[in-house]
């Protein structure tokens, strides 16, 4: 039977769907309608809730999550809070900071603000000021009440008080295994390959899920009913993160908000894609393992695996195989995985002192936005260039490298020169298409401007350097 614990109460489920989401069986089947849809995407917010989850490093905490788009199942034996659990006999610091700062607006999105508060009163890292930007940048405010609710979270944020919920942080996160049928439908949660590898016996075309921000929107937007789901979260190969000398590795399953506070000193160019990735509540949910297997052309953490080499560890019943990144994506939607078998994890070398590694994302609004065109770099360079690799997203029908271009600047000097005679090969290394997004013109523009922008990047002048906010890039002319 599938059950989890709502407000400390357990749930049991039982003729259920488990195409089912977990709003829509909060409003309709539990009543507890505090819990908003507004999107039913994972963009504005207004179905955050809370949920307990164990990172990395073994650590217990509270994540934000978009309750629209997470299919019921996957919550088995998770502890979630809803905005009806926080007040009790008295209100929850956070309610008290949005009443105090007048941070309630219409109070249709108020709610999902809260839930982002209450995840951000527990959390022991908000050491910048731009993680508590991200905290809610997932969350909409449509009478445009930001201030005042950015006055309630920086009240609140890091308060940790010694109250019943942190005391809810010291419960044990039960073994998930799963075996769920309902209504002709079955969601399976393995807990070993073992497992994973008889569920696939048995159901070759069972449909992988992980954190199911892809796939959520295949059952709310496109209203598929998927017979057999397969949750790969809680096998714990998948979930981990480690050192392996020359390497990190780095399992399919991590979530991108673990991956993301990892990279910011471990491999920075990663982090620099992550950090406008999506919302909050989407990076604690989205996984690497599902970004890299949707294979979409503008995906964010492709261009940065292929300027870094990695490599993409493939596993099935018959054993494990390594590709490199620049082998795995075949064309459109199309990866190098064969049938039952998994992308289990990302190996990815460590660069040495002397490289210099950047990643940017440019696309018309800053937060929770797809890309038009990314670039990252990986370059060796003392007076000539020894290594450059140039991944680019939505330049193509899948990440790629541009090598016409990476030829013609291999051995050069890096000059502004070099960089500006080679800039005609991305023409050869790339045809981009024009769509709602962005014209091929200006696609082209992106890509030349980009590496440009690495270039004064790494001469460290702050007046040609990119933005950190990678919203904007460089307008330079060549000269004639």
């Amino acid at each position: 039977m599938l059950e989890f614990f709502l407000n400390d109460r357990r749930i049991q489920v039982s003729n259920v769907s488990s195409n089912t989401t977990l709003l829509q069986f909060l409003r309709s089947d539990l009543r507890q309608t505090g819990t908003k849809e507004g999107c039913a995407e994972g963009d504005c917010g207004a179905c955050t809730v809370a949920m307990q989850f164990r990172n990395y490093k073994g650590e217990n905490s509270y994540r934000s999550i978009n309750s629209c788009i997470v299919p019921l199942a996957s919550i088995h034996r998770r502890r979630l809070y809803t905005v009806e659990g926080l007040g009790r006999k008295e209100h929850h610091p956070v309610q008290e900071a949005m009443v105090d700062s007048l941070g309630s607006q219409c109070g249709y999105c108020t709610p999902g603000f809260v839930m982002s508060l209450f995840t951000a009163c527990y959390r022991k890292d908000l050491t910048e000021d731009w993680q508590k930007e991200d905290q809610i940048c997932g969350n909409l405010c449509r009478c445009t009440g930001y201030r005042p609710i950015r006055d309630a979270l920086e009240k609140t944020a890091g308060l940790c008080p010694l109250d019943h919920f942190q005391k809810s942080l010291e419960h044990k996160i039960e073994a998930r295994k799963l075996e769920y049928h309902a209504r002709g439908e079955s969601f399976y949660i393995p807990t070993s390959f073992g497992e994973l590898w008889s569920v696939l016996e048995d159901h070759p075309d069972g449909c992988f899920v992980s954190g199911g921000t892809d796939l959520g929107l295949e059952i709310t937007k496109k209203k598929i009913q998927f017979p057999v789901l397969i949750s790969l979260e809680s096998i714990p190969e998948l979930t981990k993160i480690e050192d392996h000398g020359t390497s990190w590795y780095v399992g399919a399953s991590v979530p991108l908000s673990d991956l993301e506070l990892f990279s910011v000193k471990e491999i920075p160019s990663l982090a620099r894609m992550l950090r406008y990735f999506g919302g909050r509540q989407i990076k604690n949910r989205a996984t690497l393992g599902g970004n890299i297997c949707t294979a979409s052309p503008i995906g964010d953490t492709p261009p940065a695996l292929l300027a870094l080499d990695a490599q993409f560890e493939l596993r099935s019943a018959q054993g494990v195989r390594m590709i490199p990144a620049a082998e795995f994506f075949l064309d459109y939607r199309q990866t190098a995985l064969q049938p039952k078998e998994i992308l289990s994890g990302v190996h990815i070398p460590k660069p040495p002192a002397e490289a210099r590694t950047a990643s940017f994302k440019v696309s018309k609004r800053r937060e929770l936005d797809i890309s038009a065109v990314a670039l990252s770099v990986y370059l060796v360079a003392d007076t000539k260039i020894q290594t450059i690799r140039l991944a680019y997203g939505g330049m193509a029908a899948i990440p790629k490298r541009a090598q016409h271009t990476e030829a013609a600047l291999l051995g050069k000097p890096w000059t502004e020169n070099s960089i500006l005679e080679a800039l005609d090969e991305l023409d050869t290394d790339f045809t981009p298409l024009t769509d709602h997004r962005a014209s091929s013109w200006y696609r082209r523009e992106l890509a030349r401007n980009l590496l440009l922008g690495f270039f004064y990047e790494t001469q460290e002048n702050p007046e040609l350097s990119l933005s950190p906010r990678h919203s904007a890039t460089l307008i330079l002319e060549q000269p004639s």
